[in-house]
């Protein structure tokens, strides 16, 4: 993805009767930061490149790196955090790899690899105990793992829960956020040649399909991201990361479970990577090109900062938001009312 400098220390931005700030926290790490997660209040942690994992337990002012040792040449595209001393991070790329710790970062326990050359995981998602990671089809199907005790061990669920792929179909791994569990439910969405909605219903062994009429058609345009509020109200972003300023329908809503998507009354800047709640009326979308803000549910969006993020995270009471980019950027943004 394309690099840009990030914005001064502090940037201040006013829209819809808010001030935004944005405090640079971390600078210069030389990797590309994707994961990105919080525990309740104080606890973040964040993962990229190079074998790359950092945490903060105190908001961001004091970092520790604790990179898994043998394992500098990976690139951990997504984290999940269960603690201040608890985590799961997953690789993109083959071999697939997935690493637990259960002491703060100081040691970490492989939990699962795959070798086959065709393997590329693209994120994942917890409720509870009960997580999923999705990867890139083989053999016309997409990846399934699942764990049921916070990620100490993984169960390839793929022919199982057959996720069918058309032809040039995939993930993006660009924040890990395409995927997302609620009770008996995975959603998962996908780009290139086709975009799609995954909605896989546990209780009752049942799965949507739905065509998503965003912008797709080549290998790098799609969904990148989704974000639901509850299991029927959500968003999703994208575009095209290699035409990242340009933002024809790269942004959709939908209150029905994905069954059906509209477009916003004014859309986000730009392609897009990822997207949050804040609050049920505000939201922030972020990707290589901007960040944007919404506080009207995602009906209209502005600009607050043209800086390159790849993904954020929000605290456990959405007081806290964080992002993280390619240039070993995390910063956190304040959305303070006037």
């Amino acid at each position: 993805m394309k690099k840009r400098t990030l914005l001064a220390f502090c940037c201040l931005f006013s829209s819809f009767g808010y001030a935004q700030h944005f405090h640079n926290l971390v600078n210069d790490i030389p990797s590309s930061f994707r994961g990105l997660e919080t525990y309740k209040e104080k606890v973040i942690w964040v993962s990229g490149s190079r074998g790359t994992v950092g945490k903060s337990v105190d908001a961001g002012k004091t970092w520790q790196w604790v990179n898994p040792k043998g394992y500098e040449g990976f690139d951990f595209r997504d984290i999940e955090v269960f603690s201040a001393r608890e985590a799961v991070i997953v690789n993109a790329g083959s071999p697939a790899v997935i690493l637990h710790t259960k002491d703060g970062g100081k040691t970490w326990k492989e939990v699962y690899r795959d070798e086959r050359k065709e393997i590329f995981l693209d994120g994942m998602d917890f409720l509870g105990k009960t997580g999923y990671i999705y990867g890139d089809p083989i053999d016309g199907a997409f990846q399934l793992l699942k764990s049921t005790n916070k990620g100490k061990s993984w169960q390839d669920v793929s022919k199982h829960i057959i996720l069918f792929a058309e032809a040039e179909e995939g993930g993006f791994a660009a924040s890990g956020t395409g995927i997302q569990v609620f009770p008996n439910r995975v959603y998962m969405a996908s780009g290139g040649r086709y975009s799609s909605f995954y909605n896989r219903n546990d209780k009752e062994n049942s799965l949507d399909v739905t065509d998503v009429p965003i912008w797709s058609g080549e290998s790098g345009t799609g969904i990148f991201s989704i974000d639901f509020l509850n299991p029927n109200e959500g968003i999703a972003v994208g575009g095209n990361y290699m035409a990242d300023k340009d933002n024809r329908n790269n942004i959709l809503l939908t209150k029905d479970a994905g069954k059906t998507w509209q477009k916003p009354q004014q859309p986000v800047g730009g392609y897009r990577s990822c997207v949050k709640y804040i609050s049920p009326h505000v939201l922030v979308a972020t990707g290589t090109s901007g960040t944007d803000l919404s506080r009207d549910g995602g009906q209209t969006w502005t600009n607050i900062s043209p800086g390159s993020f790849n993904v954020i995270a929000v605290s456990k009471s959405g007081k806290h938001i964080y992002l993280a980019g390619s240039n070993g950027n995390i910063e956190r943004l304040d959305l303070n009312p006037d």
